[in-house]
Parts: C-alpha cells; sequence; structure tokens
C-alpha cells in the first residue's frame, strides 16, 4: 500500500503517522516535543521520530514511504522548506526540509501548522464542499487559514490569515496582544483570553475557558457576561474577514469549539446582526479535530508527488 510520512509538530507534542492516498490514517503515534531541552534536541526528534516511521512502513506494508510532510508552527519558507521562526521551540532559520530529506532518503515538504491543518479541512473536512472557506482555529491563539479552489493562500510574505491581530478594540482598556499591539482578536476572544477572563471574576486562578462554558450552560449571569464579551469580539473579528474575503464557510476550530452550541448559537447571531451587504457564510465547527494537521501535512506530501509527476511528464 502506497502511504507517506506525516508529522505535524507543536509545542508540546508531535503527532506522526501514515496516511495513505485515499487519506487513512494507517499509524498514528505521538510524542512529547521536548522543546525545554533545546532547539536541536526537537529537531533530532523529529529526524529520529521520521526514520522510525519510514521503518514502520517497509516493515509492515512492504513498501518506503512515497514522501514525508511536515507541518510546523511560527514562520515557514514553504519553497525553501526552512523554518524560519518558532518561538516555542527556538528555532531561527532550520532547514528541516533539507534536513529531513537527507535522513530519509525522500521527497520532503514542509507547511506552516495552522494552514496544513486549514488545508485538510478544506479538501477532507468541514469545507470540502466549497470552494471557498476560512478556516480559523480558536485556541491558545487565534489564527486563520484562508481556503481558495482546494488550496490554501499563504500571501507574499508567508503570514496571510493571521485574523488574531485584527485589531477589534482600541482605547486605554484595549488589552495588549503578544504581537505588541493592543485590541487584537487573540487578546479577547481566544480560549486563553476568556480563561483570564472567567478566571479575575471567580477570583480562581485555576479558571479555564472550558469552566466558563460550563458555567453558561447552567445560567451563572456573569458567565454569560464573560462569554459574550468574548463572542462579540469574535463575531467582530469575523465580519471584517468575511468582509474582505467573501467565504461560502467559516470553519471555527481549535479548544473553544468543543464548546459546540454554547459558542456557535450565539456567534451565528452576533455575526448576523453586525452584516449590511454582506452574506451569511455558514458557521460550522471543524470536523477532522487534531488530525487535522497529520492528514494536511500528508495531503502536501501527495501534492509534491502528484507536482514532481507533472513536471516529469511535460
Amino acid at each position: 500500500m502506497k502511504h507517506v510520512i506525516a508529522l505535524d509538530v507543536g509545542g508540546t507534542t508531535i503527532k506522526a503517522a501514515l496516511v495513505s492516498q485515499d487519506h487513512t490514517l494507517l499509524h498514528e503515534t505521538r510524542r512529547p516535543t521536548a522543546a525545554a531541552k533545546g532547539p536541536d534536541a526537537v529537531v533530532n526528534g523529529i529526524l529520529d521520530l521520521a526514520a522510525e516511521l519510514r521503518t514502520l512502513g517497509e516493515t509492515r506494508y512492504g513498501r518506503t514511504p512515497e514522501a514525508a510532510g511536515i507541518a510546523v508552527p511560527g514562520i515557514v519558507d514553504t519553497r525553501t522548506g526552512t523554518a524560519v521562526y518558532a518561538a516555542n521551540l527556538g528555532w531561527r532559520d532550520v532547514p528541516l526540509k533539507e534536513r529531513l530529506g537527507e535522513r530519509l532518503g525522500l521527497p520532503v515538504t514542509v507547511g506552516h501548522d495552522v494552514r496544513t491543518g486549514g488545508l485538510a479541512e478544506g479538501r477532507i473536512g468541514a469545507g470540502r464542499a466549497t470552494d471557498r472557506f476560512l478556516f480559523m482555529p480558536v485556541g491558545t491563539g487565534i489564527a486563520g487559514a484562508i481556503g481558495i479552489d482546494g488550496r490554501i493562500e499563504e500571501g507574499a510574505h508567508g503570514s496571510a490569515g493571521e485574523i488574531g491581530h485584527i485589531r477589534v478594540r482600541s482605547g486605554p482598556d484595549a488589552p495588549p496582544c503578544g504581537c505588541g499591539a493592543t485590541g487584537c482578536l487573540e487578546a479577547l476572544a481566544s480560549a486563553s483570553a476568556i480563561s483570564r477572563a472567567w478566571a479575575r471574576t471567580t477570583g480562581d486562578r485555576t479558571a479555564d475557558a472550558a469552566d466558563c462554558a460550563k458555567a453558561v450552560r447552567s445560567g451563572d449571569p456573569r458567565a454569560r457576561a464573560v462569554w459574550q464579551q468574548a463572542v462579540d469580539a469574535l463575531a467582530d473579528g469575523l465580519v471584517i474577514g468575511l468582509t474582505l474575503l467573501d467565504p461560502h464557510t467559516l470553519i471555527i476550530g481549535g479548544g473553544l469549539a468543543e464548546a459546540g452550541e454554547t459558542l456557535f448559537t450565539p456567534l451565528r447571531a452576533a455575526v448576523q446582526e453586525r452584516l449590511t451587504f454582506q452574506r451569511l457564510p455558514l458557521i460550522v465547527p471543524a470536523a477532522l479535530g487534531d488530525t487535522a494537521g497529520c492528514l494536511g501535512a500528508g495531503l502536501l506530501a501527495w501534492d509534491l508527488l502528484a507536482m514532481e509527476f507533472t513536471e516529469v511528464t511535460a
């Protein structure tokens, strides 16, 4: 059975898989990223894990994997396969494509983690029936992936889709954002932002966004106020995004989407209230969960092989 190696590198965990041509996850595994051991240790861990998957593929399926795809956080130069910068991993200008290619002896392609997850959601997940979508995972932070005709738009400098850093609030009360600005969507509507607001409200330092959602469902007026503030900010950001992009579908993923209709019912209403001439897109939860990164990395690898075949036969 033909298969490829897929790796999804996160700040705490590396998810890895062997993926078939029909997008089946033939084998899945996870390892700690071990970022505390330093950037070189993280790279070596990735190389070792990829080599293990190569051997597993040969042993279990009787053939060498066809290629490898890897999704990484931070700033990525997909043309050269370089991890330009990843703060959580301590990476600067890491030639991942070159290092993996040398270790595996296979074609390798490198992608940005959110855009790679968006590729999977667009082709085989919640956006598979549409040619225009915006994928937005809402978790510790907020990011975005712009889907157009089966591909993900990277932008001129590889930073398209950074919707978390749209400014939706101003003035002295606008909260600071990790990017250095104030009033960013991420600082107001991410799961982290809700956790901070709910912890302040309750006086419980361990309270988080999931606790806030549970309190909303139980009818706690304090929780409803915190939740609605986040929903309103999220709706403001989404309206900016849909005004610019006019997608058929808005796909919300990440940890906050696990709140289900506690999030989606008021969010759809808040977006609808803000529209004037714009068309209301479908607003749906992501379908692939935390497998999106590996599935997307697999898609990158299969796309690389298809492109190479086209170039050879042209």
